[in-house]
């Protein structure tokens, strides 16, 4: 197999043979499931979650760029999640840890719990598809270790077959003296085991999620989700850009005609025409020019490495390794913002013991809330989530 390439310098993970050493392969679904959980921190907020999640696919992406396309699409998709998750923002410390169950209480209107499953979803994706591609690039013969692992695995088994047809493509390219036409054929063969793993990760771990949306959270990501896969310069995000609803009242309004409904991405014929028929064929042509591919990925790695530069959870202390109370943080006007970065005390007391500047914007901290989430309204008509 592949060892990593100079592609992406600061890469935040070792090479797979540091990862899975060969007295310690695992030989179960769940070993390898701890395997790449164990590639991501603990404890972790929603947000160096996502972009530790990003990064892995990136990563792992790039020990085989001329097979892996899945991971590369799941990299960008992935790291445009982190917009969707923006309201839980809300409730952040000033340490940017967040308290999901404290944003699961709050009203409806902040459609929290829509948040909180897409949330779910990313996680739900990376655990049940980023340890196949583990496995498969750390053995000497990957194929045979997942035919080993998934065969009696009747949800595994389009991923199975999705890895088969990659298999099979990468040992042409990897024969000297195939001919330019098997090469090409074989190139074809890759792209249709990708496209397996994602109509997989789409049917049986993105619907049932995508099931339990509101309707009102479902309009709201029909009209964001849009890509333009990280490229940068006009030109080419014009060129790469693939909007839902640009594609469904265009393309795709004879399916939508026939089906007399209004196209959603959380339904899956809708959402997964979009894909086939917008999304892989752009990504094909950005993977096809390596320079531009990578360097959306090295953002990705960048942003995750300036994620990991800055915790989430409170330092330890010196003495008996406890957290640092909150009460030994200075005050800012950032944590103003959080009722979890007070100390539990009555509202007056806290604003007595405030400067000035602090008590007015402790007072004002319900129109700011409402003024971050018109901001976030807008992040999601411009942003979207990806592919997803």
């Amino acid at each position: 197999m592949r060892t990593p390439s100079s592609n992406f310098p600061d890469e935040p993970i070792p090479e797979p043979r540091e990862v899975v050493s060969r007295n310690r392969t695992p030989d179960t679904i769940a070993g390898w499931r701890a395997v790449a959980d164990g590639l991501l921190s603990d404890p972790c907020c929603a947000f160096h979650r996502n972009m530790e999640i990003s990064s892995r696919y990136a990563w792992i992406y790039q020990l085989h760029p001329a097979c892996f396309k899945w991971a590369a699409m799941a990299a960008i998709a992935s790291h445009h999640v982190r917009l969707a998750l923006f309201p839980l923002r809300l409730d952040t410390d000033r340490t940017g840890f967040v308290d999901i169950p404290h944003s699961l209480g709050r009203r409806k209107l902040l459609l929290m719990a829509d948040v909180d499953t897409i949330r779910a979803t990313n996680n739900a994706i990376f655990n049940d598809i980023f340890w196949v591609h583990l496995a498969y690039v750390t053995a000497e013969d990957g194929i045979e270790r997942l035919r080993a692992l998934l065969q009696a695995e009747r949800h595994y088994a389009p991923v199975l077959a999705g890895f088969e047809a990659i298999d099979q493509g990468r040992r042409v390219l990897e024969d000297g003296m195939a001919s330019a036409q098997a090469r090409q054929a074989a190139n074809d063969l890759i792209w249709e085991g990708n496209v397996e793993l994602l109509r997989h990760e789409q049917r049986a771990v993105v619907q049932p999620n995508f099931d339990r949306l509101s309707c009102a959270f479902a309009r709201l990501i029909s009209i964001g989700s849009a890509t333009s896969f990280e490229v940068r310069g006009v030109r080419r995000e014009v060129a790469s850009f693939t909007s839902f609803y640009l594609y469904s009242l265009s393309r795709g309004i004879p399916p939508a005609l026939r089906a007399q409904e209004w196209p959603r991405i959380t339904r899956f014929d809708d959402r997964w025409r979009w894909l086939v028929a917008s999304v892989v064929p752009r990504f094909r042509r950005i993977d096809a020019d390596t320079c531009l591919v990578n360097a959306s990925l090295r953002r990705i790695f960048r942003e995750a490495r300036d994620f990991a530069s800055a915790p989430c959870v409170l330092p330890c202390s010196a003495a008996g390794g406890r957290p640092i109370s909150r009460r030994t943080l200075r005050w800012s006007r950032a944590s103003l913002l959080h009722d979890d970065a007070f100390p539990p005390r009555s509202r007056e007391r806290r604003l007595t013991q405030m400067p000035r500047q602090s008590r007015t914007l402790a007072r004002h901290r319900a129109p700011i809330r409402a003024l971050i989430m018109l901001a976030t309204c807008h992040a999601y008509r411009l942003e979207g989530t990806g592919y997803i």
